[in-house]
């Protein structure tokens, strides 16, 4: 279709705007991903839709699209951690130590990242993968190599400097055929709307209230998880795990946060452990997260 078509369905205002089908976003993220009109239109469109806003048959269809520029892998007792792609500006990453605290068991972590995209100036994903040494049950993917074509639209978003329909869909590509995945929300409407976009895509999916809207927990918070087509909801509070640490509020630079990730403090390997066992949880290994938080020990 011509791309046109879709930028007047998202923005001609509330009157006139109209929801996309299934096969009508596919063939957009296609095009977007080819590239094949121009940058104005893409960053366009993009704004409309966000505008307008989503729906789930959309993210749908767009996710879809993404899956055929995909390249895939298979990587057995995984699970997949879906980041935001902007970084995160107020804390450290956790998912390293997590991973050595489940050096001994047989669960694998499964992360993705790419150069930053907008909204937020934070330390990615990608930063912190090219500057330690990661274990050796972490598998982590590049996007530049994984959906390059996904990659190519960087300097595109960029330049919008907005929050697009990307943002959500990049999080869970799926890319190494884990069974479970989880990711992070930052409020509860959205927790239905994830369920419907992602869920079917695994054997056991969760969301997590976590820190900067990544999939890692520093206070208590809320974990969706869905059970025989139910949500679940747990409420976790780091405290009642004897962990008491403290989260910092200021902007956090690379140096900074690569310090906490080398010379980690006891609360900071505590809560390292107590995120180990929601991902062992999630992978249905343990039937309660105290379980497998004892079994850490």
């Amino acid at each position: 279709m011509d791309f046109f078509k879709y930028i007047h369905a998202v923005g001609t205002g509330p009157k006139g705007n109209r929801d996309l089908s299934f096969e009508e976003s596919k063939d957009m993220m296609q095009q977007i991903l080819d590239q094949s009109v121009p940058s104005e239109q893409i960053a366009a469109f993009l704004l409309g839709w966000r505008l307008k806003p989503e729906t789930t048959e959309e993210f749908r269809g767009a996710l879809s699209a993404c899956d055929a520029y995909t390249d895939k892998e298979n990587i057995p007792d995984s699970i997949e951690l879906g980041y935001p792609f902007d970084g995160k500006a107020k804390n450290p990453y956790i998912f390293p130590l997590v991973a050595k605290a489940l050096e001994k068991t047989d669960l694998k972590l499964v992360i993705m990242g790419d150069d930053k995209q907008p909204a937020k100036d934070g330390i990615t994903v990608k930063n912190i993968c090219q500057n330690i040494n990661l274990h050796q049950n972490i598998k982590y993917f590049d996007r530049k190599e994984y959906c390059h074509k996904l990659h190519q639209l960087t300097d595109i978003r960029n330049k919008l400097g907005l929050r697009s329909g990307f943002n959500t869909i990049e999080k869970l590509p799926k890319v190494a055929n884990s069974k479970y995945a989880i990711t992070g929300v930052f409020h509860k409407p959205y927790v239905k709307k994830y369920v419907e976009i992602f869920a079917d895509r695994y054997e056991s999916f969760a969301l997590i209230q976590g820190n900067e809207g990544t999939p890692e927990l520093f206070s208590k918070g809320r974990i969706w998880i869905m059970k025989s087509n139910d949500i679940e909801e747990i409420i976790i509070d780091p405290q009642y795990y004897g962990i008491h640490y403290k989260k910092s509020w200021e902007q956090i630079n690379l140096a900074d946060s690569l310090e906490q990730l080398n010379n980690p403090s006891d609360e900071y390997l505590k809560l390292a452990k107590l995120n180990a066992a929601v991902y062992l949880f999630i992978a249905q290994k343990y039937k309660t997260i105290e379980d497998a938080f004892d079994a850490l020990s």
